[in-house]
């Protein structure tokens, strides 16, 4: 695998007649989206060996909307500038070497159709839009030429290469002109013989008309002469050849000369390789051309479904053609082909480059016609990346085009093997998941909330799911089967696959019967739990490796922790308070197993918190436990986080992908950030580390991009902050804005299905047509690429014969704006004529007879005839003749005179009348007239023209049919979207629960509502169940208080009180605490309460953190630890320390007493504030403090956080004192001075040394007493820090006169953790540890004698407790365990690299294991090489590493369990102390120190201080 980083770039833009192009040496670059991708081929690309020579190098951003047009300048010289037009309306040059605008211009003021840059003129740039306007822009001098020679729109326009003032232009509407530019765009010759779009123009490559043997009088036309007459002295006397491609199928040859066509060449209909054509569906087509510089008597185009074809145009009488790529299958493009490019490389070979609906770029070899290579892209968002467990690098892509990829990613032969696969798929891909055992087995999960399996090793369609889920597919996992699914009889599948939804469901796949129904792991949680609150609305998944845990995020921010096989909730973690977007669990294969129990968690907060679940695993709780605090807390991102990573290759390391549109590296353990990848020019959605690459991320971001990038190489180690924050997201911006679809209504003309796709006809969604191209999917992100829509050929059928035409031109995020033709004009004008028609309406009544009325408004003679008529009829009293009656039945009018079967007629002529005229009132008239009301409302019904007077007048009728009446009108009125209204007639005749769920269905919840609390009983469900749906939703589009009200009045007061905590500030958690004390949810309001407390907690509100602790007893304990902070905080910054400095700070009355020492002042406030008087209260708060556990800190925990840490401790050490358990409160104070010295904080461990132990450990001795004591070893571990820090404070008080107060920071003076945190910290390097370098340059001792004070020779002597034997040898084994640890990571780190060398190289690699260990360890050496050259086998370090661990199991656990200072950091400090100041160290303390570091100091940490003090 190669080092450079690949780009899997967006489609090319689709419908422009000339959006990509090349230039001779190599360079390729297409439009794609709003940016324009520049590709390298040939020699000069630096591809891998073996794999085809071209490379994506980079991308022209600037442009905010669609590129339509691009092309280079072809000038030899200024090969490097390029110009391309956008839907923005301005033309950019660019220079391509620094990816920057050279000029730009926007005099158009319509969409922007064609451009060329001249290949005559070096600086000529011409352009030309929809509306018929062309524009030469000279950028040299700054000057342009505003040409308008028809109101036709420009579909694409090419300049002459042998004439610099001539150009041809294709429009719409099949016509093809060539101007003169010089002559202010007069038309030299006007060419017709196409009937549709000119899709390519072509200019023969030689000058002259002999390069073909044409008879001129054969397929030609009559001459078009402009304006009437022949031009004289044209400049195209000699002519040329002209080719144009147009829609109606049909490449036609022109001569200029004569300026007709003369070679017609049909388009031949071939049997499509790989697949039928369904003759059902109209062909798509573009026809686009090339015409070869060194073959002029062979023209290249495109053809139906995606072939190419070389035409021989030697014999104008044999229409003769070549395939590409005839002879081998699937290298042909699948769908229509777009743009054409010819490039020469720099060792000469004639390649051509086609764009395609499919979303490839290929590349072909002109002197064999075969494929060369394919780029393929993405037409969607990048939403979910899976590499395979099972198929080493075969990495999955989940787009939003409707289509899976499958990348090859160590392919030798194909730096882009990608297979596709769209059978079934349908809709955006949002999630992908590899079977953990099954080779080539994939499930995916889509927008529409589909599931489905692929096996990507056959071409079957993917089995599909029976049970969809009723939104988008979140996440999909596999795990093993749960009840009932491992309940069944007969075999059952090993893992099952869980996918989790949009609505907040989880359902279990049987992966063998998929036509089965899914499971709702819901139903199991609840019965398993007995769980009588609603449950939260998942959001992720998320299985360990064994399969015995599942971890479940929600869209509350919780993650609950559910173990196998009935999913017992053991455990909840209350740490995001915003929906949960990924959860992962870190992999078993680490050098320590407990990472095992590490998972990392993402929400729509910036935050990642990492959780160490291994106490609460192991210890399987009877009921649930609740985390809310987090072993690692990740901060740095500036919005949401939407994947998260950890590194197969590392231990604690992780990737995360966030909207703030960068990956971030993390060092978990250490909680520090390694590195930024800010490459994308969207918000990231994906991300994965690579299992072959220790150092190779692949991420995906809504640019349509997925990125291979090396952690190596990013120059940025932690996400944008401040101004980068800012030019970061003014770079995604530059992306097209995604526009909300507006709704058309159905009585539209214009295609409804046209405003956001990529360009879909009706067959787009049929599986024989092939994948989705962006079509059928709607995306409220606004996803669709801008790309203008396909012609529909069906939809304008019963508008005109015409088609309506959308230009290819306009962009996808906006409304296509219509162009339609004559007859359809005609309609859009008839409206105005209206007008008169209104005003002659108000004037006089319609008549509801008017054909009666007009026949009685005849001839003379014609009424005389009606008389008699009339007269005979009435008067015969005999049958009447047949005469007679056919006389009557002409004059129907008559029937007001004569019987009521003829009235009848009457009425029926004159009532279908009103109809046809669109007059269906006055029919309605008619009808009721007759009396044929039931009649009267079928029809109206029928039509969907019923009204409230039809429905009034319906009871006359009788009680059934005025019913149904009122049913039909309310069905009528849901068409019209009149949902109230129609509730209310169906409340009339008395469908309560219709009415409401009529209402509910059309989110009128709050009507809803108050239908059913006047209608119904106070207990029927329904009211619950409306509350309930009303509070899901209003709680989804974050109006919590309305929520919570809802969720009180369906009588769930827990979900309310959580639901208004959801906002996370102060003043809600307050209202939610209060919420919950009041409907008695004690706990749940306790936890809310100290939430409360610890957000003013971080605004410094001391009283209100009091007040919001004040509402529980069971709080009181915390209380106690807000007030020793308070007075804590308010004695540092009286000292003005920068830990407790603040101007805003809220100070309770009783802090403000400073006089006394601290502990006096801490007891009285609690004796005085709280009431605590008795040993009983005191030992009743302990307890409630002694359960509550915080993490181990490290050197990035905030100080607050710190602060609030040890003051808890100090609180357990002071209440432990009121009771005289005096162990206790031993244990407390050292855990406190522990916690500042792992943060590296010195000063806070010297503050409280000073405070609480103002006169050192001694009377903690005393009260000890009996040395045989359980405590003893912790208070040794205290008095030995105690004396560590006198020791460094003499150490700086000798090094300069006036010691500066700052916080010491672990990173400048390190120390050897203990046990426990050993294996969590890589030891500091040797350098750090050197005192000659740690030391700033040594002034003179401050006494002028030389001598020592008193208290400092006691401190010396003192220091003889910090030479402790065993905890020397202890610490000795721990460093040696980690350094052996360190050198067998590196080993496998090593392993693991040349095991993939081999196999990419030279096949499966056979060698011994051992021999590999040893000459990895060789060169893992490499800090050490100045001691130590000789490689070391496994089985030493095997043998080191036991020994040591053995050592360290055979020491006491009192010895183990409490950290002791480093006791070689001591010895060198003293040593280091008297080779300055012989004077201050007694040789025999001297002498102990060197002993110690000649027994101990054999690590590479130490052995250098070795030689240099103990020579």
């Amino acid at each position: 695998m190669g080092q450079e980083p690949r780009t899997l770039p967006p489609s090319p833009n689709w419908y422009c007649a000339r959006c990509s192009d090349a230039v001779p040496g190599g360079l390729f670059g297409f439009a794609a989206r709003t940016s324009v991708f520049l590709v390298r081929v040939g020699p000069g690309a630096g591809a891998i060996p073996g794999t085809p020579s071209f490379r994506v190098i980079g991308e022209l951003v600037g442009h905010t909307e669609r590129v339509s047009g691009f092309t280079f300048s072809p000038h030899p010289g200024q090969h490097n500038l390029c110009a391309s037009s956008s839907d923005d309306g301005t033309v950019k040059i660019w220079d391509v070497e620094t990816k920057s605008v050279v000029t730009e211009h926007a005099l158009h003021q319509h969409t922007i159709s064609a451009l060329h840059w001249s290949p005559r003129v070096k600086d000529l740039i011409i352009s030309g839009d929809e509306k018929g306007v062309v524009f030469c822009h000279w950028f040299n001098r700054n000057d342009s030429q505003y040409l308008f020679i028809e109101p036709r729109t420009i579909f694409c326009l090419t300049c002459s290469p042998h004439h610099e003032d001539l150009v041809a232009i294709g429009y719409k509407d099949g016509i093809v002109v060539i101007i003169d530019i010089s002559k202010k765009g007069e038309v030299i010759h006007r060419l017709r013989g196409h009937d549709d779009e000119i899709h390519s123009i072509a200019w023969c490559p030689l000058p002259g008309e002999d390069c073909l043997s044409i008879n001129q009088e054969e397929n030609s036309e009559e001459p078009e002469i402009p304006n009437g007459k022949v031009i004289a002295q044209s400049p195209v006397t000699n002519g040329c050849y002209l080719a144009t491609g147009s829609k109606d199928q049909t490449i036609r040859i022109w001569s200029c000369s004569r300026g007709r066509g003369v070679m017609i060449l049909k388009l031949p209909f071939l049997k499509r390789r790989g697949g039928g054509i369904d003759p059902t569906v109209k062909e798509r087509l573009w026809l686009t051309l090339h015409w070869p510089k060194d073959q002029p008597t062979q023209l290249v185009s495109s053809s139906f479904g995606g072939e190419l074809l070389l035409w021989d145009l030697t014999q104008s009488w044999r229409r003769k053609y070549t395939l590409f790529s005839a002879s081998s299958e699937g290298q042909n493009h699948s769908r229509i082909v777009f743009n054409l490019c010819p490039l020469q490389t720099e060792d000469d070979k004639q390649l051509l480059l086609s764009t395609s609906m499919d979303r490839d770029v290929k590349c072909w070899d002109m002197a064999t016609l075969e494929c060369c290579w394919t780029l393929p892209s993405l037409g969607g968002f990048a939403y979910s990346l899976a590499f395979s467990p099972v198929d080493t690098g075969c990495l999955a892509i989940g787009a939003g085009d409707g289509m899976i990829r499958v990348w090859n990613t160590i392919s030798i032969k194909n730096s882009y093997d990608v297979k596709n696969f769209w059978q079934g798929v349908k809709s955006k891909v949002t999630a992908l998941c590899w079977h953990p055992t099954k080779e080539g087995c994939l499930a995916f999960g889509t927008d529409d909330g589909k599931v489905g399996l692929y096996d990507t090793y056959s071409s079957k369609p993917p089995q599909i799911s029976s049970t969809y889920h009723k939104k988008t597919v979140y996440s999909l996992a596999w795990g093993p089967p749960i009840p009932p699914m491992s309940l069944g009889e007969g075999d059952r599948p090993s893992l099952t696959l869980y996918s989790c939804g949009g609505e907040g469901t989880v359902l279990q796949h049987n992966p063998w019967k998929l036509s089965g129904e899914a499971f709702d792991i819901n139903k199991l949680i609840r019965d398993t739990n007995s769980i009588r609150y609603k449950l939260p609305v998942h959001t992720e998944i998320s299985w360990k490796a064994d399969g015995k845990i599942i971890a479940l995020g929600n869209e509350d921010g919780s993650i609950e922790i559910l173990q196998v096989p009935n999913l017992k909730l053991i455990c909840t973690i209350q740490q995001h308070h915003k929906l949960v977007n990924a959860i992962s669990w870190h992999h078993e294969h680490g050098s320590q197993p407990e990472l095992s129990y590490l998972l990392a968690s993402g929400s729509n907060n910036a935050v990642i918190y990492v959780h160490n679940l291994k106490t609460v695993i192991e210890s399987n709780p009877e009921s649930p436990v609740t985390i809310t605090e987090p072993y690692r807390t990740l901060s740095g991102h500036t919005a949401k986080i939407t994947s998260l990573a950890w590194s197969p290759h590392h231990d604690g390391r992780l990737v995360s992908a966030s909207y703030d549109g960068t990956a971030q590296v993390w060092d978990t353990l250490r909680e520090e950030p390694l590195c930024n990848f800010r490459g994308h020019r969207g918000r990231l959605l994906c991300v994965v580390w690579s299992p072959l690459d220790p150092d190779c991320i692949y991420s995906g971001a809504d640019d349509f991009c997925v990125y291979r990038w090396l952690t190596s190489m990013q120059e940025h180690s932690r996400p944008p902050q401040g101004k980068k924050s800012i030019e970061l997201e003014k770079k995604r911006l530059s992306q097209p804005k995604p526009k909300l679809k507006k709704k058309k209504k159905p009585t539209s003309r214009a295609p409804i299905k046209q405003e956001l796709y990529d360009g879909n006809e009706e067959d787009s969604m049929r599986e024989s047509a092939g994948p989705v191209e962006n079509g059928g999917v709607s995306d409220q992100e606004g996803e669709e690429e801008a790309q203008g829509p396909e012609l529909p050929c069906g939809v304008t059928s019963a508008v005109s014969r015409e088609p309506v035409i959308c230009p290819p031109v306009s962009l996808g995020f906006e409304q296509p704006k219509v162009t339609v033709t004559n007859k359809v004009t005609l309609l859009k004008k008839e409206p105005p004529k209206e007008k008169p028609e209104a005003l002659l309406k108000k004037r006089k009544a319609r008549s509801i007879l008017p054909l009666i009325t007009s026949l009685d408004h005849r001839s003379k003679e014609e009424l005389h005839q009606d008389c008699l008529v009339l007269a005979t009829a009435k008067h015969s009293k005999a049958e009447l003749n047949e005469d007679v009656s056919a006389a009557l039945e002409e004059r129907i009018h008559l029937g007001l005179f004569t019987d009521r079967a003829t009235m009848y007629r009457m009425i029926e002529v004159e009532g279908k009348g009103h109809l046809e005229n669109g007059h269906p009132e006055l029919f309605h008239q008619l009808m009721l007239w007759k009396g044929d009301l039931k009649g009267v409302l079928q029809s109206a019904a029928e039509r969907g023209e019923l009204t409230d007077n039809l429905v009034a007048m319906a009871p006359v009728a009788g009680y059934h049919v005025w019913l149904w009446a009122v049913e039909a009108f309310a069905k009528q009125l849901c068409f019209q979207e009149q949902y109230v209204k129609a509730a209310s007639h169906l409340l009339s005749i008395h469908k309560v629960y219709e009415a409401i769920e009529l209402l509910k269905s059309h989110h009128f919840y709050r009507e809803a509502i108050a239908v059913a609390k006047a209608r119904l009983r106070p207990e029927d469900p329904i009211l619950k169940d409306l509350y309930l749906s009303w509070g899901a939703i209003l709680e989804k589009d974050g109006h919590y208080a309305v929520a919570a009200k809802c969720y009180l009045g369906a009588g769930s007061a827990y979900d309310a009180a959580k639901v208004l905590a959801k906002k996370g500030d102060a003043a809600s958690l307050k209202t939610a605490a209060e919420l919950a004390s009041i409907v008695g949810e004690d706990e749940l309001s306790a936890s809310l309460a100290l939430r409360c407390a610890q957000e003013l907690l971080l605004a410094r509100n001391w009283v209100g953190a009091q007040e919001a602790l004040q509402l529980h007893e069971s709080l009181k304990g915390q209380r106690l630890v807000f007030c020793l902070l308070e007075l804590l905080s308010k004695h540092l910054e009286e000292k003005q320390l920068a830990e407790g400095k603040s101007s805003s700070s809220s100070y309770n009355a009783w802090s403000t007493d400073t006089e006394g020492p601290l502990v006096e002042r801490i007891t009285a406030v609690w004796k005085s504030a709280f009431s605590l008087d008795t040993p009983e209260q005191c030992q009743a708060a302990f307890q409630q403090l002694q359960n509550i556990k915080y993490p181990s800190v490290t050197n990035n925990t905030p100080s607050k956080q710190l602060l609030l840490h040890i003051c808890h401790d100090l609180t357990l050490a002071v209440l432990s004192q009121q009771v005289a358990s005096w162990d206790k409160s031993v244990e407390a104070l050292l855990r406190a001075v522990i916690r500042s010295y792992d943060s590296g904080n010195f000063t806070i461990m010297q503050d409280v040394y000073s405070a609480f132990l103002p006169d050192g450990c001694d009377h903690l001795r005393e009260k000890l007493g009996d040395l045989q004591s359980p405590a003893t070893p912790a208070f040794k571990s205290l008095e030995a820090f105690f004396i560590y820090g006198r020791l460094y404070e003499f150490w700086w008080s000798l090094s300069r006169p006036c010691p500066e107060s700052g916080v010491w920071v672990r990173t400048d003076h390190t120390r050897t953790a203990s046990a426990e945190q050993s294996q969590q910290l890589d030891n500091a390097s040797p350098e750090e540890r050197d005192p000659q370098s740690s030391q700033p340059e040594p002034s003179r001792p401050p006494e002028p004698d030389g001598r020592l004070t008193e208290g400092s020779e006691q401190m010396l002597n003192a220091c003889k407790e910090l030479f402790s034997e065993k905890h020397a040898c202890l610490q000795n084994s721990q460093r040696t365990v980690a350094e052996v640890q360190e050198t067998l990571a590196e080993m496998i780190r090593q392993h693991q690299k040349s095991q993939l060398c081999k196999s990419t190289v030279n096949g499966p690699d056979k060698d011994d294991p051992e021999q590999e260990a040893g000459q990895s360890l060789s060169s893992s050496q490499s800090p050490c090489k100045e001691e130590k050259n000789a490689p070391v086998s496994l089985p030493e370090l095997t043998k080191r590493l036991t020994e040591a661990n053995e050592r360290i199991a055979n020491f006491p656990e009192n010895v183990k369990t409490w950290p002791f200072p480093d006791v070689l950091e001591c010895c060198l400090v003293l040593l280091h102390i008297g080779s300055h100041w012989p004077t201050h160290v007694t040789q025999e303390i001297q002498q102990q120190a060197q002993e110690l570091l000649r027994k101990y100091g054999n690590t590479q940490v130490y052995t250098r201080y070795c030689q240099t003090f103990c020579m």
